[in-house]
């Protein structure tokens, strides 16, 4: 994929994210494969409603200098490129409802069509303890990913891990996760109103 055109997108993409409340200011992580042994992925400093060239590197997989300023979940994406051929863009992604509503549930069942149509249900992975995540992580994820034979992971109490084929599909599988979940967390809460 030529870099320029990865680099637009994105930008593009991680603004649209941002708007929808997925990243936080400093919060999350987008990459891009360019080719088999390289990636584009912002930087730990990025701000994700305003990504400029400069807050992206380009990584390869062997480590040099960039990797120092990198996202910290650079080691994550370098492992699903390597494990999964499928993957061309990868997301680290904190939507406020699934995250909340996966820290008191083993899976999610969406009720509204578009999640159940795109989802069924999923099962929500526990890490167990977070002491040493970032440790495990960057087999774990991927691992799991193998094993269900699913882009998306839904981790308990820290967020979503994806990839897709385009950064378009990338954010709309996120979104409809999420608005599944919104919607759960109402029918929760007016149902406690119930008579």
């Amino acid at each position: 994929m030529e870099l320029r055109h990865s680099i637009n997108e994105l930008k593009k993409i991680s603004l649209s994210m941002f708007r929808k409340n997925f990243f936080g200011v400093f919060h999350g992580s987008i990459s891009a494969r360019i080719e088999r042994n390289q990636f584009l992925i912002n930087k730990q400093n990025a701000i994700f409603d305003d990504l400029r060239d400069d807050d992206l590197t380009l990584l390869f997989s062997k480590k040099d200098y960039r990797w120092n300023e990198a996202s910290l979940d650079a080691d994550i994406h370098l492992n699903i490129y390597k494990n999964i051929n499928e993957a061309k863009f990868v997301c680290y992604a904190m939507p406020p409802y699934t995250t909340a509503y996966a820290m008191r549930q083993d899976k999610i069942t969406p009720k509204d069509y578009f999640g159940y149509m795109r989802f069924n249900e999923i099962s929500v992975y526990d890490p167990k303890q977070f002491e040493d995540w970032y440790e495990r992580a960057e087999t774990e994820i991927y691992r799991y990913m193998i094993e269900k034979s699913t882009n998306i992971v839904v981790i308990k109490g820290y967020g979503v891990y994806a990839f897709s084929r385009t950064p378009q599909q990338l954010a709309k599988e996120i979104a409809i996760l999420e608005n599944s979940c919104r919607l759960l967390h109402f029918e929760n809460y007016y149902s406690d109103f119930s008579i």
